[in-house]
């Protein structure tokens, strides 16, 4: 894909949570399954979709979308390469009007956003640049997906959770077979982290 200034070559998952310990909570489980679940929510149509921005992440960093009335991002997810997404089906949103989604074919309907600029009721999601992937859910791996954190502090919370479960798993094996046997069920941390600042 070509390079731009202004639009990332990655797309990002955020997570959403009360706190950053549910938000981080949630990237942990996400990580945990190797997969985001499709949702309908916020979709005209109920169609099931996994959505990310393609805005680059210094726009996330100092909480940049808690600006916007619409409170729904941590800053926590996954980054994407986007040709990774595009080839498993993921495009772009349609921003346009409410009376846009009946004229779309129903194949294209599903990427539809409202977008009502001049309305009485201004609305305006333009600026999370998304993209949308039609789907039930997207498994993925550590070689895919690049992990995103507020900053260092969480990246290190986020290895010391890893390895404190990978303790726990050998300490378990270790109560029925060989402590040297049961460390061969240890799993390192294979994931890449990207911490907003």
């Amino acid at each position: 894909m070509a390079k731009r200034f202004d639009i990332s070559d990655k797309v990002i998952h955020f997570t959403n949570g009360e706190s950053k310990d549910d938000a981080f909570a949630r990237l942990r489980a996400i990580i945990g399954e190797r997969r985001l679940i499709g949702s309908s929510i916020m979709v005209r149509g109920g169609y099931r979709c996994v959505s990310f921005t393609e805005a680059p992440t210094g726009a996330f960093v100092d909480d940049f979308v808690r600006q916007f009335p619409f409170k729904r991002y941590s800053q926590f997810g996954l980054m994407f390469p986007k040709s990774w997404v595009y080839d498993r089906g993921g495009r772009p949103v349609i921003y346009g009007p409410w009376s846009d989604f009946g004229i779309l074919p129903e194949e294209l309907r599903w990427r539809h956003v409202r977008y009502e600029p001049t309305g009485e009721q201004v609305i305006d999601f333009t600026w999370e640049r998304e993209w949308r992937m039609r789907c039930d859910e997207l498994p993925f791996s550590p070689a895919e997906a690049a992990i995103i954190v507020p900053n260092e502090e969480w990246a290190s919370a986020l290895r010391r959770t890893h390895d404190a479960q990978q303790d726990m798993v050998v300490e378990l094996y270790a109560a029925a077979i060989e402590r040297q046997i049961a460390e061969l069920w240890r799993e390192p941390f294979r994931w890449h982290i990207a911490p907003l600042q």
